[in-house]
């Protein structure tokens, strides 16, 4: 599966390419829709890049041009356009949002980003999402709590208000963090009470919005249909956060 005319047609306007040289001279660039199509192969399918079939350009060209993509914002870009275009329509919602955290096997040659446990042969990161069905993302490490990577997960959102509430299960029940939220974005944290608590701070009403939070279980399952993304090969992190926005602009354009 490629991209429709349709598809290009939204995405085209949003690819953020150098400007020709004034001189005329160097290679001209090659295609950027095939680029992409070629990208979107390795997405779907979970292939080394030296797998690209013929009908793309080489995949050297291909995957120089996705990493240029991520260090220039194109890929965030993308996706944060695509997903202010269609709240401003009334097609999504972002006055509710749903935070959890997933686990991503990665290959001893990530790079690193913090101290790692003795005797872990094998990394694993952990991807925080969040807002309705679609949202920023942040990885981290295994052993950090899911509730360190709330702020800088909201710290990177897409859509341009804040939530009113963001619903999480048991692990983001801390009132400090409920007071951080609520003091930094003015959003309230909605999560169920740990056993241990002793002063509960919500009530059913409230905790009822949590049936909800299905719909951050549906993210993560489509996610996990780009094979790519089932366990992490990229060295670095923008070219992981790379796939992970190309995956999610995939499933808003199928609002379009």
């Amino acid at each position: 599966m490629e991209l429709t005319n349709a598809q290009w047609d939204i995405l085209e306007p949003l690819m953020i390419e150098p400007n020709p040289r004034e001189d005329g001279k160097g290679r001209p660039r090659s295609d950027a829709r095939t680029i992409l199509n070629g990208i979107l192969w390795i997405l779907r399918t979970g292939a080394q890049w030296k797998d690209l079939p013929d009908r793309y350009p080489s995949y050297q060209t291909c995957h120089r041009r996705f990493q240029e993509w991520n260090r220039n914002g194109t890929m965030r870009n993308i996706i944060r356009s695509l997903a202010n275009d269609l709240r401003e329509r009334g097609e999504i919602e972002t006055e509710e949002s749903f935070i959890d955290g997933t686990f991503v096997p990665a290959k001893k040659g990530a790079q690193k980003s913090g101290k790692q446990s003795v005797g872990r042969v094998q990394r694993s990161w952990q991807l925080e999402t969040a807002t309705v069905f679609l949202s920023p993302f942040a990885q981290k490490m295994l052993h950090p709590h899911e509730v360190t990577l709330v702020e800088r997960t909201l710290e990177n959102t897409f859509h341009r208000r804040e939530s009113e509430r963001i619903i999480g299960d048991k692990a983001y029940d801390s009132d400090n963090l409920d007071e951080s939220i609520s003091r930094n974005y003015g959003t309230k944290v909605i999560a169920p009470h740990r056993k241990n608590r002793r002063q509960p701070t919500q009530d059913g009403r409230e905790l009822r919005r949590y049936k909800r939070r299905w719909k951050i279980e549906r993210l993560f399952a489509w996610l996990q249909n780009f094979r790519r993304l089932v366990v992490r090969y990229e060295y670095y992190d923008f070219n992981f956060d790379g796939f992970i926005a190309l995956g999610c602009a995939l499933i808003l354009l199928r609002y379009f």
